[in-house]
């Protein structure tokens, strides 16, 4: 078969992203695919600035602040046994995860 595997996981936590890239990593190397990764990608954040008192206070401001951690993992020479393997892997809720062929 041998094609090439790309997977993007993206979560707004961070640990979550990297234990289901080591869980990922893992299986795809007891399989005995060659394993690129995982790759860390820019952080995108998403900043927002809300007005604490819209009435008295105008200039009492308080901001938030969303993070999107993103990790990519490319495996080489994949076989039947580790397209199966990565099916019944199972990844914990909050982990969006896309896979390219």
């Amino acid at each position: 078969m041998s094609q090439k595997i790309r997977i993007k996981l993206k979560s707004y936590d961070h640990n979550l992203v990297d234990n289901s890239a080591e869980k990922i990593v893992k299986t795809v190397k007891s399989t005995g695919a060659v394993v690129n990764g995982p790759i860390p990608l820019p952080t995108h954040k998403r900043i927002f600035t809300v007005l604490k008192s819209p009435f008295v206070n105008k200039k009492a401001r308080e901001q938030f602040q969303l993070s999107s951690f993103k990790r990519l993992i490319d495996i080489y020479s994949s076989t039947p046994k580790t397209i199966d393997a990565l099916m019944k892997l199972e990844l914990p809720s909050g982990v969006e995860v896309e896979i390219k062929v």
